[in-house]
Formats: C-alpha cells, sequence, structure tokens
C-alpha cells in the first residue's frame, strides 16, 4: 500500500488544484481580448500561461450600431467554443450564477454600466475592459454602484503594464516632471475621440504621470495629429499624442527614460487573477477616474476650440470590504 501513497498524493494534488481554480465568465465577445484572454488563461502551453483561473462560460452581448462589434462577433463565439469549449448563457444573471467572477469585454462602453450593474447586484467581482463606459458619467455611477454594494472592481489598458513605464512609476528617474506618450487613436463615432483607443496612450500617461492633472487643452499638430496637454500639481506636463504604434519619453529629477512600451497581455491578464484572489484592485478608482476625466475634458477644449479647460471634479470613491 505505501508503494501507492505517491501517485496517490499526487492525484489529490491535481484534484486540489482544479477545486482551486477560478471559473471565470465573459461579457461581450465581440472584441480580440476575449480570445487572447482565454488561451493565456486556458492553455497551459500558451506563451505567458496565467495560472489559477478559466475561462468556463459567456455571454454574448453586441452591438448592432458598431462594425466592430457586428462584423467579428461571431468568429470570436465561434473560436470560443469550439477551441476553448465555452459555455453560452442566455443572460447576465444565468452567466453569473455559474462563475465565480467576470470579464466584462463587451466593446461598446456605453453598454458597460446596465452590463456592469447586473454583474454587481449578482455580487460578483469583475474586471471591465477599455473604455471603463461610455461617457465620465457612466464611469463614475459604475464606481458608485460597486462601492454601494461592496464589489471590487478594476479597469485598465494592457498599456499600464508597459516594463518601461512600471519602472518609472517605481521611481527610477525620480519625480516625473514632464512626459509624453503615443499610441494609435482611431475614432468611433459613438463615443468620446479618446475613449475608443486613444486610451491605450493615455493610460501609460497616467502610469507615469499618476493622478493631479487640473487642466487638459486639445489641438492638432501640424501634421493632423491629436494632441491633448496636461497641467498637473507641482507644474508638471503630460502629453499624448495621436501617432503609430507604442511608445514615449519621459523625464524627471534624477533623469530620463523611455516608457509607453506594449508588452502583451499576459502581465495584465496575471494581475486580472490575482485581483480575482486577494480582491485588491491593482488600480485606484480615483486614477481610473481621472484618465476618463482627463479624456472627456479634451473633447471639451475641442469644442471649445482648443481652449485650456479644467478637469471635472472626480468624487471621492472607496469600495470597502
Amino acid at each position: 500500500m505505501p508503494r501507492f501513497l505517491p501517485i496517490l498524493s499526487f492525484i489529490l494534488a491535481v484534484m486540489q488544484s482544479h477545486a482551486d481554480e477560478l471559473k471565470l465568465g465573459l461579457i461581450g465577445l465581440d472584441t480580440s481580448h476575449v480570445v487572447a484572454f482565454t488561451k493565456i488563461l486556458n492553455d497551459k502551453n500558451a506563451k505567458g500561461h496565467v495560472p489559477g483561473a478559466k475561462v468556463v462560460a459567456a455571454f454574448k452581448g453586441g452591438s448592432d450600431d458598431i462594425k466592430a462589434s457586428y462584423e467579428r462577433i461571431d468568429r470570436f463565439t465561434k473560436t470560443l467554443k469550439e477551441a476553448y469549449s465555452v459555455k453560452l448563457y442566455p443572460t447576465i444573471a444565468e452567466l453569473c450564477q455559474n462563475v465565480d467572477a467576470i470579464l466584462l469585454e463587451s466593446v461598446d462602453g456605453r453598454r458597460h454600466l446596465t452590463q456592469a450593474r447586473e454583474v454587481i447586484l449578482a455580487g460578483k467581482i469583475l474586471y471591465i475592459d477599455k473604455p471603463l463606459a461610455g461617457s465620465l458619467e457612466d464611469a463614475i455611477s459604475i464606481y458608485r454602484l460597486a462601492a454601494k454594494h461592496k464589489v471590487p472592481l478594476f479597469s485598465s489598458s494592457s498599456l499600464r503594464w508597459g516594463k518601461n513605464s512600471q519602472t518609472v512609476r517605481n521611481g527610477s528617474i525620480g519625480r516625473v516632471t514632464h512626459c509624453e506618450t503615443y499610441s494609435p487613436c482611431s475614432i468611433e463615432p459613438t463615443h468620446p475621440d479618446l475613449f475608443w483607443y486613444g486610451i491605450h496612450g493615455v493610460e501609460s500617461l497616467f502610469t507615469v504621470m499618476g493622478t493631479g492633472c487640473r487642466t487638459v487643452k486639445r489641438r492638432t499638430t501640424g501634421d493632423g495629429r491629436i494632441e491633448v496637454i496636461g497641467k498637473w500639481d507641482g507644474g508638471r506636463t503630460g502629453i499624448f499624442r495621436e501617432g503609430k504604434g507604442y511608445g514615449g519619453h519621459a523625464k524627471g529629477t534624477k533623469g530620463e527614460s523611455d516608457v509607453g512600451s506594449y508588452d502583451g497581455y499576459a502581465p495584465m491578464v496575471a494581475d486580472i487573477v490575482k485581483f480575482f484572489q486577494t480582491r485588491k484592485p491593482p488600480v485606484s478608482a480615483r486614477e481610473t477616474l481621472e484618465i476618463y476625466a482627463f479624456m472627456a475634458a479634451a473633447d471639451e477644449s475641442k469644442k471649445q476650440g482648443g481652449k485650456e479647460v479644467p478637469l471635472q471634479t472626480i468624487p471621492k470613491i472607496q469600495i470597502k470590504k
């Protein structure tokens, strides 16, 4: 009998590891992220595989008035069903009953408040993909609702996990006094200009600069690109500029460094799983809402012909456990 103990121990260990594995649900199958994230989580042979959670179910969702949604949703849904055996549920309520946590992935930020409300009322912890919402007001409402029901959530672009941005955030060049970042900034007419894709470069900017932006001025460069200049506390300046690819440069009290790199989804997915396990968001509500206030102010500056406008006051929101 003793010779079978190692085999028995191995079997029990495997059973325990599967028992501890979180069951995740997807909402909105109209973005490439649902396939990319599922591969990282479910495929043990995938580059950057993240253990501890597995996508098992989904609510299809979709938006009839956004081409990026209705042209892609069936393809991504088919991949999830055939390659990863993801089970579809007809409602968000039923989905929530069968999973431990939610990845809200709908490409249409306008849908997020309604969809997040169902998840929050079901008491499920959730990550909300970019854009957090279709307006600053909806973004604030999501966090307020989560705080009321004590449901942890966070939202972020994967650009926050760029290695050089994180190194600078952690103090490699001292206090950052000036930073410029860039990213593609394709526009979707149903959303504020920067919410759709400019969010990536803006996320990099705030990763490096932190909170404290007070005013924003938007203009157009000589070659027709969007440029948004923010003034931070202490005379610091942060600039987002539309560009090809992802990158930027920062200057600090102890030197300077390139920032804004894109280093894949795996680092963010790892922190999402850690968040689901610990219930501690890696990005604060304050910082995320200030990002959306920055982008909303950029739209207001555009409406006012490029005038400098103050950021809307962000309410203090804290989600207590």
